[in-house]
């Protein structure tokens, strides 16, 4: 199953310029999610991280795993576009986050999401990012899915 950037907006409510998912590759519901994000040096993030040495900051690497994650939770529970649009995921907490490697322009950030525990609203995911195959970071999100 691929999703294109306007099918992921009709499930998160992330736009432009903190929409930090362009495409969905591979959801397995209820077990993983491959996605990516191309990140451009036109992003306004590069701008103040950092001039004359562009790099991608971590916290938005962070974001965008959690939001492929809010992504495979709502895949996962089979909701109607209906049922969706009165949802929200809220991100209860992020542990163990490791940076490998910088992230720079013209690099293709590839998250890859793995369900670790699903209890009602509840999800415990594995978030992992790499480019070209290299792990970047990784962490454990928790998230809660609840009425708007």
């Amino acid at each position: 199953m691929t999703m294109d950037v306007m099918e992921i907006q009709e499930i998160i409510p992330h736009r432009y310029p903190f929409l930090l998912v362009d495409r969905i590759t591979d959801v397995i519901k209820n077990e993983t999610l491959i996605g990516y994000k191309n990140v451009s040096i036109s992003e306004n993030v590069f701008q103040g991280h950092f001039p004359g040495h562009p790099i991608y900051p971590g916290v938005m690497i962070l974001e965008g795993m959690a939001q492929a994650g809010g992504i495979l939770a709502f895949k996962s529970m089979d909701m109607t576009k209906e049922e969706a649009a009165n949802k929200v995921v809220y991100f209860m907490s992020i542990d163990k986050a490791k940076f490998r490697a910088p992230v720079k322009p013209g690099d293709k950030l590839e998250y890859r999401i793995t369900v670790i525990k699903q209890k009602g609203a509840i999800w415990m995911l594995k978030g992992e990012a790499f480019v070209d195959d290299k792990m970047v970071s990784e962490a454990e999100l928790k998230a809660m899915i609840v009425d708007k």
